[in-house]
């Protein structure tokens, strides 16, 4: 479980957050669940794996019954242009979305696209460093991207265990990782290790005959399938599932340090079904929901009454590259460019 003191990396994001103090936490009413009956469904954006928004989804259903839950899923970026798009057109249709890129909240608050809602859960039992201090949007949940191997193609003594070992001429053509142009995981990541090694290191990595994929959640499935032998970034939740089934891999979170990956959720002030969606964003922040996440799909959740999940690598022993969400987005744009430039993709 992310502790306080993990969680005060994304001041950037939500400063001022100690001024939520004096926000009214939004309770679930009778009356609440009744308006939100009579919408019947709402519109649920996501950037998380389809298959973690689908069963929040059939969470909600069951637990209100009555309300549908459509789940549009795709890339963090592309639900960024997309919203970006529908707005422009004087189209409303999103009710709740989550990016993994945070930077996108910072946009859509200066935009004055989200509605103000802090569920009661987030204010008692969420650090203050993980909502805005406006009550516009909160961290739902998170994980690291990290290095993995596949352990029938590589041996434990041979496996990289840095960003710096990837450069080794051994893995030239063995290596899948992710694009910045799809995954705003990846995004964040490429930021963080063009700041910090800089992009002459990425420049490096891409003369090794990198196979190019889209989301954060790819790189893991190609190297559980044996057709790399390593992955340069993508989940590590997704290993630590595969590997629980018994597939054969391995995560390894580099010793230069692994970023962190913050999943805000907001409620969006022009929500077709706001009452559904309000239900929608205090069920997600549920400890019920939360430890759904972290039970069932290895994600990090930072309620405080959510127990860890047994077996994996504690937030104390990782070294954690933390990300800037203002600078993300100042510099997103060029970002994509330069990493499609140097990885000719």
């Amino acid at each position: 479980m992310l502790s306080a003191t993990a969680g005060s990396v994304t001041g950037a994001l939500f400063a001022a957050a100690s001024k939520a103090a004096t926000l009214e936490p939004s309770t679930v009413t009778p009356q609440l669940i009744e308006a939100a009956r009579k919408e019947g469904k709402l519109s649920y954006y996501a950037a998380i794996e389809l298959s973690v928004a689908e069963r929040l989804g059939k969470m909600f259903e069951a637990k209100y019954p009555g309300i549908a839950v459509r789940v549009e899923r795709s890339g963090a970026e592309r639900i960024f242009q997309r919203i970006a798009q529908e707005n422009d057109s004087g189209i409303h249709a999103v009710d709740v979305a989550n990016s993994t890129d945070v930077a996108h909240y910072l946009e859509w608050k200066k935009n004055g696209w989200l509605a103000p809602y802090l569920p009661e859960e987030v204010v008692k039992h969420f650090p203050t460093e993980q909502f805005d201090a406006e009550g516009l949007y909160a961290t739902s949940c998170a994980w690291f991207e990290t290095i993995g191997y596949n352990t029938k193609l590589v041996k434990a003594e041979d496996a990289p265990k840095s960003y710096a070992d990837l450069l080794d001429p051994k893995w030239k053509g063995k290596i899948v990782k992710g694009h910045p142009g799809y995954s705003g995981a990846i995004l964040t990541t490429t930021f963080v290790l063009a700041r910090d090694l800089g992009w002459s290191y990425l420049e490096k990595l891409a003369q090794q005959k990198v196979m190019q994929v889209q989301s954060a959640a790819d790189p893991p499935k190609k190297i559980a399938l044996g057709e790399r032998a390593v992955m340069a970034d993508g989940n590590d939740y997704s290993l630590v599932l595969y590997k629980g089934q018994g597939k054969p891999v391995e995560v390894v979170y580099p010793e230069e340090g692994a970023p962190l990956i913050i999943v805000p959720s907001g409620v969006f002030k022009s929500a077709p079904n706001p009452n559904a969606a309000r239900l929608f964003q205090s069920f997600f922040f549920s400890r019920e929901a939360q430890q759904m996440l972290v039970d069932e799909f290895a994600h990090r959740s930072f309620h405080a009454e959510v127990k860890p999940r047994a077996g994996e690598k504690p937030m104390s022993d990782v070294k954690m590259l933390k990300s800037d969400p203002t600078q993300v987005q100042a510099q997103s744009e060029e970002i994509k460019a330069r990493y499609a430039k140097v990885f000719r993709v």
